[in-house]
């Protein structure tokens, strides 16, 4: 869309400071373009992993009702709502797929999110997943007690911390915690509660660190000094 605004010609009389006379100066009218963009939609590209589809074993069970999906396994049952932006199908092949229901950014933005969610929902009450954690310095243990996981780490007191339902912990020679279940998002945060309480100092690495965790020491005063 494009218009333009053009001027009249104006005739003023302007006093010359070195002639001394009058005379008639034209300014001539120039037009002034103003340039409009038209906004078009532009589809968002579908995500790579969102388009992918989600295998469901036999032994799983799965229940869709609109915007809800139910998993059921051997290890659990999970379920989710879905936002607007997107819509769960079930295959006749058995695959589950997740499909953008609209054309906009946060769509885009949702459709591999929730597959990933799907994902996990059905290999969590089919396979589960875990978590390892490390216990690192001197007289740092954990042990169990009942449905409490208790832990010695340099505090004057033990922490106590309450087991979720629908989480399994292990200790493996009072330094290993080995923290299991079918919600992988339950998983890991209790992972990360347990972590908090004493996160690897960049020193000497004492504290609670995941088992693949990469700890970067830094280098002491006593060092710099030789």
């Amino acid at each position: 869309m494009v218009s333009s605004l053009s001027y009249p010609l104006q005739t003023c009389k302007l006093r010359s400071a070195i002639l001394g006379e009058r005379s008639g100066i034209c300014i001539s009218s120039v037009p002034v373009t103003h340039v409009g963009f038209m906004r078009s939609n532009i589809e968002c590209k579908e995500s790579r992993i969102g388009k992918q589809p989600i295998e469901v074993p036999k032994n799983v069970t799965i229940t869709l009702e609109g915007q809800s999906l139910r998993v059921k396994g051997p290890l659990g049952e999970l379920s989710q709502i879905y936002p607007r932006e997107v819509k769960v199908e079930k295959q006749e092949s058995g695959y589950l797929k997740v499909n953008k229901a609209l054309e906009t950014r946060r769509a885009n933005q949702m459709h591999g999110l929730f597959r990933t969610l799907t994902d996990n929902m059905v290999v969590g009450v089919s396979k589960g997943f875990e978590k390892r954690l490390q216990l690192v310095g001197v007289g740092y243990r954990a042990t169990l007690e009942g449905r409490d996981l208790v832990l010695s780490l340099g505090f004057s007191h033990p922490v106590r911390m309450a087991i979720p339902e629908g989480i399994q912990v292990k200790v493996e020679d009072n330094t290993r915690i080995i923290i299991s279940g079918y919600d992988k998002s339950a998983i890991g945060q209790f992972a990360a509660s347990v972590r908090k309480w004493r996160p690897p100092e960049p020193y000497k690495g004492k504290g609670v660190r995941y088992v693949d965790e990469v700890v970067r020491l830094k280098e002491g005063k006593s060092a710099k000094k030789k």
